[in-house]
């Protein structure tokens, strides 16, 4: 039986995914098959509540749903905003700049093992390229996104879920709050990317 209505939004990963029945780590239910089609009818931080065709829903990570691909854009309306790549490419180069930069002092003696330390602290970078598909690691955001060369989007994340069922997880429209809602800062090389695959 299908739901009336049921539009998928998303699906899910190809390796499946846990679910909740609330959005709380600590009350699982059952898993979710791969790459079965879901909408997302909420949103509370990280969070996302799936629907199935079924009717039945879970509260799932957000950010590891795949976009299901939209139609074709209507004349008249401006163009989808994808997540663009280069933004987070050019922190992971700089950071890894730093990082050799501090090495070859090291090396050269001009830098001991106690400020190499301290000025490497914290520092995380990541980067896989396989020809033309790319994993970066975003250390802001704490989470690994896959890149095909003209977008970006969210593969895998380090934690579980953030935010409760309170109402101040969320802004206008159910747009997630706090750090993992806001609007990308270009100055710092941030990527346009939002949880769930959003852009």
């Amino acid at each position: 039986m299908t739901v009336p209505d049921f539009l998928p939004s998303h699906v899910v990963p190809p390796d499946g995914m846990p679910t909740w029945s609330a959005p709380d780590a600590a009350r699982p239910t059952v898993p979710l098959d791969p790459l079965l089609p879901v909408q997302v009818v909420e949103r509370r931080g990280d969070w996302a509540r799936a629907l199935c065709s079924n009717g039945w829903s879970a509260w799932v990570d957000g950010r590891l749903l795949l976009p299901v691909p939209q139609g074709p854009p209507v004349a008249g309306q401006p163009p989808a905003r994808t997540a663009d790549p280069r933004p987070l490419l050019s922190a992971v180069e700089k950071d890894l700049g730093r990082f050799r930069q501090l090495t070859e002092e090291l090396c050269a003696g001009r830098l001991d093992g106690e400020s190499f330390a301290e000025q490497t602290r914290g520092v995380r970078v990541g980067a896989v390229v396989d020809g033309n598909a790319v994993w970066l690691y975003d250390a802001r955001h704490e989470r690994w996104c896959y890149c095909d060369g003209t977008s970006v989007e969210t593969y895998a994340v380090e934690h579980p879920p953030a935010g409760s069922s309170g109402a101040d997880d969320e802004g206008p429209a159910g747009e997630p709050r706090g750090e993992r809602g806001k609007e990308p800062d270009r100055e710092r090389g941030e990527p346009d990317v939002r949880p769930g695959g959003e852009s």
